[in-house]
C-alpha cells in the first residue's frame, strides 16, 4: 500500500500553471457567476435558522421583572371586577398567566432563530397582516359606542372564546417592513422620494386601515412607530420638521373643531378640555383614575388595598391599570415601574446600536419604540394629560394575544443580542 494518501477521482484538479493564471487573469464579475451553486432547500444548514451564542442577560432580565410585577398588579387590580362579572376572581389572572407562560417559552424559542429567518418572511407577514385588517373590517365581535359607532377591532376565532386584535400582528409587521425597506435603500434614505414619500405610504397604508377600524389609539402608536424608523433610518431632518408642524396644525385644528371628528373622539377630547363635562358618563373612569392616584400618596395604600377598583375605575384590568398601581404602591412604587421601563427601553436601544447589521437594528429600534410609545401614552391617559385613547401597559393590562405577540417581539430582540457586538454582562 502506497504511504501516500491519493484524493478521490471527483476531487482531482489536472490544472496547468498556465490555465491557473488565466484563470486569475479573469473578470471579477465573469468569474464571479461560475462560483457558487444555489443552496437548495434540503441543504439549509442549522447555523442558517439559529444562532449560537448568549443573549442579552439584563434586557431578559428586565423583562421578566416588569412581566412578574404586571402579573401581580393584573390580580390585584382586576379581581374584584373579575368576581363580580364572571363569579370567578381569578378569570383574568389565570388567563393572563396561560398566555404568559406560553409567551415566555416562545420569547425563548424565538430568541435562537437566525434574525434574518424574519427578513425572508417578513413578505409573508406584511400580506396576513394587511389581509387580517381587512378582514376585521366585515368579520369582528360586535362593539359599539353610545351614539352606535362600531368598533371593528377584534376577530373572534371560530369554534372558541378566544379573540384577537389583527393591529398587535400590524405593529410587527410595520416593523419588519420598514426596517427591510429602510435597510435595503440605506444609501437613498436622503431622498424625498426614498426617504420620505415611499415610506410614508407604507405607514399610511396601516393607518388608513387601522383608522377605518375605530382605532384611533392604534393609529397613533402605529404612526409614532413609523415616524421613529424614519428618523432612525436617515430620513432628512428638516423634513420631520414640516411633518411635526403639520401635525401640529392638524391637532389644534381637531382640538378647536372636534365635530370633525368621529362622535366618540369628540366626546373624549370635549371631556379632556372640559373637566367638569358628565362626570357619570365621559368622565367616570379619569375622574376615578385621578382619585385613584391622588389616593395612593407617596407610598400607597398597600397591595390590594385599593378602594377605586371595586367597580370605580372601570374594567381596571386593562388599560387604566396603572390608576390602580399608584394607588396600592404609591408615588414610590409607580416610579419604580417607570425606571425599569426606561431600563428596558435604553437596553433596547443600545443593543440596536452595537447591532453591525442594519435591518436587525431597524427592526430593534421599531420594537423598543412600540414599547417606549405605549408606556408613555398609557401613563398620559391615566393622569389625564393627554385625552383617553384607550393604550394598554405594556407586561401590565389584560390581554392574551398582544402579551404573545409582545413576548415574540422579545424574543426577536434577544436573537439580536447574541449577534451584536457588545459585551454580553
Amino acid at each position: 500500500m502506497s504511504d501516500r494518501l491519493e484524493p478521490p477521482e471527483r476531487y482531482e484538479r489536472n490544472y496547468r500553471s498556465a490555465d491557473i493564471d488565466s484563470l486569475l487573469s479573469k473578470d471579477k464579475n465573469e468569474a464571479a457567476t461560475v462560483i457558487r451553486p444555489k443552496k437548495s432547500f434540503s441543504s439549509i444548514r442549522k447555523g442558517d435558522i439559529f444562532i449560537a451564542g448568549a443573549f442579552d442577560v439584563p434586557f431578559f432580565a428586565l423583562t421578566m421583572v416588569i412581566l412578574a410585577i404586571g402579573l401581580v398588579m393584573l390580580f390585584s387590580a382586576s379581581y374584584p371586577y373579575s368576581y363580580y362579572k364572571y363569579d370567578n376572581s381569578y378569570h383574568y389572572f389565570l388567563r393572563q398567566l396561560i398566555f404568559a407562560a406560553v409567551g415566555v417559552v416562545a420569547m425563548l424559542i424565538i430568541s435562537k432563530i437566525n434574525f434574518n429567518v424574519f427578513k425572508a418572511f417578513q413578505p409573508i407577514i406584511l400580506v396576513v397582516s394587511l389581509a387580517l385588517l381587512c378582514i376585521v373590517l366585515v368579520y369582528h365581535t360586535d362593539l359599539s359606542s353610545e351614539a352606535g359607532e362600531s368598533f371593528k377591532r377584534y376577530i373572534k376565532i371560530p369554534g372558541t372564546s378566544l379573540t384577537f386584535q389583527p393591529s398587535d400582528i400590524a405593529k410587527f409587521a410595520l416593523i419588519l417592513t420598514l426596517a427591510a425597506y429602510i435597510s435595503k435603500k440605506a444609501d437613498k434614505m436622503h431622498t424625498i422620494k426614498d426617504g420620505f414619500f415611499i415610506p410614508a405610504l407604507i405607514i399610511c397604508v396601516f393607518c388608513v386601515l387601522i383608522v377605518l377600524e375605530n382605532h384611533v389609539s392604534g393609529t397613533i402608536l402605529m404612526f409614532l412607530i413609523g415616524i421613529a424608523m424614519m428618523y432612525a433610518g436617515g430620513t432628512k431632518k428638516w423634513l420631520f420638521a414640516v411633518g411635526i408642524a403639520v401635525v401640529a396644525a392638524g391637532m389644534f385644528v381637531a382640538v378647536t373643531n372636534p365635530d370633525i371628528l368621529p362622535e366618540y373622539v369628540t366626546d373624549k377630547i370635549e371631556a379632556w378640555l372640559d373637566k367638569d363635562t358628565d362626570p357619570l358618563g365621559t368622565r367616570w373612569q379619569v375622574n376615578n383614575s385621578l382619585y385613584a392616584i391622588g389616593s395612593g400618596s407617596l407610598f400607597g395604600v398597600g397591595l390590594g388595598n385599593s378602594k377605586q377598583k371595586y367597580l370605580y375605575v372601570s374594567e381596571p384590568q386593562n388599560d387604566f391599570i396603572f390608576s390602580i398601581v399608584c394607588e396600592e404602591l404609591g408615588f414610590v412604587g409607580a416610579a419604580i415601574i417607570i425606571l425599569l421601563f426606561a431600563a428596558l427601553v435604553v437596553r433596547g436601544i443600545l443593543i440596536a446600536l452595537r447591532t453591525t447589521d442594519k435591518y436587525a437594528s431597524l427592526t430593534v429600534i421599531g420594537i423598543i419604540t412600540q414599547v417606549g410609545v405605549q408606556v408613555a401614552l398609557n401613563i398620559l391617559v391615566v393622569t389625564d394629560s393627554i385625552p383617553n385613547t384607550g393604550i394598554a401597559l405594556p407586561f401590565f393590562s389584560y390581554g392574551g394575544t398582544a402579551l404573545l405577540m409582545l413576548f415574540i417581539e422579545m424574543g426577536v430582540v434577544l436573537a439580536v443580542s447574541r449577534k451584536s457586538n457588545q459585551k454580553k454582562v
